[in-house]
């Protein structure tokens, strides 16, 4: 996405938001029906939320499985599926920089340079978000669901029509600024599975009811509602624009739709696209090649049973007993290479079934980056030219240069993180 957009494309996501508002009139809103009511409502909500976590955690101490994540492939799973949301956080807020002198304002403005990280890189929401992603061998998005981009659409077409749509973007960051109970136990679980939990609880901090994005975000409906003209108009295209956080596929909705033989599968059908003729003929199984295996749609899974019944899988134990596993995993498997993390973790997992690690085994499996996110370096000639731009420029353009660069496009570069920084400035 530009900074800029053309016309053409203003016209369709103008097109596309009124959809989606229309379409979120029709849901059920539990937003009180007077603004006075909104901070009782979110710390009630709030409270809700804590106390179902403890309820969790009293569970899981008594012996409960995990409620959301059956094993590592799982989280992985949702880690990758969420990407399209997670990559452009904050962005529903990006339009209204531009009136970053406007007090009532204020709160959201806050709001979208914290989701930024002040321009810190070990805060930058979307950088920590890449690097997990990254981490876990999980980045390739493009064979996604156009179902799992919706809400990351939406936050973008909030985000360059905000001038158009200020109720609406001060409502949609009124839902999604409030601490949902996934966001606690996702943190929870995924730290038991060694993924590095550290974006979650960064959110988890940062959307309190106290002082956080939750209470800032009802600041800002309170601030913004008309002293003259139609307050009740005002408030209801608020509460349409919360509901647009009810339309399309929210966490635990993915969570719910992972399965791990069905993953695997469609893993191996997209490998065997391309793999059909490059198998020697020397190895045979069950009287067939392994080209043979491949060489015609939905075979897949009569060739996986073919290599159980003949040991070289052996379900419910260690993958290491496996002969197939041992040919994919390793520096020197003949197989190296073939499988990313992501993929080889869905075998594994596959394999692996009801047999589980010793304990310390499953905790040396964390992530060996330390939390908190990349480091940054001395400046690169991207932030030197940045500097050199601006200084060129007369005083009273360059917030305009910086909120250029501050964009869902490229708020999370060398350049971008700079600008960030120098831009919080004019918010002291």
């Amino acid at each position: 996405m530009q900074p800029q957009l053309a016309d053409g494309a203003l016209h369709q996501a103008r097109g596309f938001l009124e959809a989606q508002l229309e379409a979120s009139e029709r849901l059920a809103c539990d937003m009180p029906a007077h603004p006075e009511a909104l901070l009782g409502w979110m710390r009630d909500a709030a409270l809700r939320t804590t106390d179902a976590y403890a309820q969790y955690l009293q569970e899981r101490r008594q012996g409960a499985p995990r409620r959301y994540f059956s094993n590592r492939a799982h989280a992985v799973y949702f880690l990758r599926h969420v990407a399209p949301t997670k990559l452009v956080d904050g962005a529903w807020l990006y339009g209204l920089l531009k009136h970053w002198q406007e007090p009532r304002l204020r709160p959201l403005l806050r709001t979208y340079l914290e989701e930024l990280g002040d321009g810190v890189p070990a805060m930058n929401h979307v950088v920590l978000y890449k690097q997990l992603l990254s981490q876990n061998g999980c980045d390739e998005l493009a064979e996604l669901a156009d179902e799992h981009f919706l809400q990351g659409a939406q936050q973008l077409a909030l985000g360059h029509l905000a001038e158009e749509y200020l109720p609406e973007v001060i409502g949609y960051n009124l839902g999604y600024e409030q601490l949902p109970l996934h966001l606690l136990i996702t943190s929870y679980e995924l730290t038991e599975l060694g993924i590095d939990p550290y974006y979650f609880q960064l959110h988890v901090t940062i959307d309190n009811a106290g002082t956080g994005h939750a209470q800032k975000a009802v600041q800002a409906v309170l601030e913004n509602l008309p002293v003259v003209g139609d307050r009740e108009a005002f408030y209801r295209r608020v509460m349409r624009g919360y509901q647009l956080n009810d339309l399309g596929v929210g966490s635990t909705a993915v969570i719910a739709a992972f399965d791990l033989e069905e993953q695997l599968l469609g893993m191996f059908e997209r490998k065997r696209e391309v793999a059909t003729q490059v198998h020697s003929d020397y190895c045979r199984i069950e009287g067939r090649t392994v080209n043979e295996w491949l060489s015609q749609p939905g075979q897949v899974h009569g060739l996986l049973e073919a290599l159980e019944r003949r040991g070289w899988i052996r379900r419910n134990e260690d993958p290491q007993n496996s002969r197939f596993w041992q040919l994919v995993q390793g520096d020197r498997a003949a197989m190296f290479g073939v499988f990313n993390a992501y993929e080889q973790q869905l075998l594994h997992d596959w394999i692996a079934g009801d047999w589980t690690p010793p304990r310390s085994r499953g905790r040396n499996r964390r992530s060996a980056a330390q939390p908190g996110g990349p480091q940054m370096g001395g400046l690169d000639d991207e932030t030197q030219a940045l500097h050199a731009t601006l200084r060129a420029l007369p005083a009273g353009q360059q917030p305009e240069k910086l909120i250029e660069l501050m964009s869902p496009a490229s708020h999370f570069t060398p350049a971008g993180l700079l600008a960030t920084r120098l831009f919080n400035d004019y918010l002291q």
